[in-house]
């Protein structure tokens, strides 16, 4: 169904993740590409796969918000993302990105757009560790989940086998000090949402690719950086800001301000940060001034 169609890219989104690493830092992923769109594509499904926001996808591709997509289309997508100051080895997970990036040996070797916990369940921050694996996995439905069934009126269940139903996917990979866990999904367009119930969700390809990566005791580290900026080696500056979710920011403008401090760039287009600031759109923008 998803199929890229390279301005310099790739075959499958996770090759691309993968084809563009190398041993080094790197700061920001993504790129700009077209895609032609295939039977059963949406703009739910696309935004869910690369990472990127369908209103985003509207705007960039001068759509009605209601647009229905047709088989052939031309869509560009651009799904750069600023990686995250965060731990250098094994996994990280940026809550306001929706986003969870592999480190091994100090160096980015995968990256890939997750759906985490809702504004009233919101997945824990902090620092853990992986576990336990399982393929095929029960869910045993938790109390609390089980009530608002019952809120909501729908059935009650409390255990839930493995098989389609299965809202787990087909990989399982549980963390310490934790409810919750990073598996897979029976609905894949819930990716890259804040749609769990604490937990971290995964393309049901992107969590069988990281399952084969990771072992028990891989450290994990959740953080929330909704404004992240990064200079490249070419001098380009990056901001990409995200919604603060959870609330936990207060303002963007000033966590930005600090970034920018911290890291000495100082080379900014104002307007152009004012307008990245203003969109919390979730994409990596250049806002140097020598574009």
């Amino acid at each position: 169904m998803l199929a890229a169609i390279p301005l310099a890219v790739p075959r499958s989104p996770t090759q691309a993740r993968d084809a563009a690493q190398q041993p080094q830092a790197i700061r920001v992923v993504g790129r700009e590409f077209r895609h032609e769109v295939t039977a059963g594509g949406s703009l739910a499904l696309l935004g869910a796969r690369f990472g990127v926001d369908p209103g985003r996808l509207v705007r960039a591709n001068g759509l009605a918000p209601t647009a229905r997509l047709s088989i052939g289309q031309i869509l560009r997508i651009d799904n750069r993302h600023v990686v995250p100051d965060a731990v250098p080895e094994g996994i990280v997970l940026n809550l306001p990105q929706r986003l969870l990036f592999l480190f091994r040996n100090g160096s980015l070797v995968a990256w890939y757009p997750a759906a985490v916990g809702r504004r009233d369940w919101p997945t824990p921050v902090g620092l853990f560790e992986v576990t336990s694996k399982r393929r095929d996995p029960t869910w045993n439905v938790p109390v609390s989940i089980q009530e608002e069934m019952r809120q909501l009126g729908r059935p009650v269940r409390s255990r839930v086998p493995p098989g389609p139903d299965n809202p787990l996917g087909r990989y399982w990979i549980g963390l310490s000090a934790s409810l919750c866990g990073i598996h897979g999904t029976n609905a894949p367009s819930s990716i890259y949402g804040f749609r769990t119930h604490g937990c971290v969700r995964l393309h049901p390809k992107d969590i069988a690719d990281l399952f084969g990566r990771v072992s028990t005791g891989t450290p994990v580290e959740v953080v929330y950086q909704p404004v992240l900026l990064a200079r490249e080696p070419d001098g380009a500056v990056f901001l990409e800001v995200n919604p603060d979710a959870y609330g936990r920011t207060g303002s963007l403008r000033t966590a930005f301000e600090e970034l920018a401090a911290r890291q000495g760039i100082s080379d900014f287009d104002s307007a152009r940060a004012e307008a990245v600031l203003a969109a919390r759109e979730g994409v990596a923008t250049r806002i140097d001034r020598a574009r």
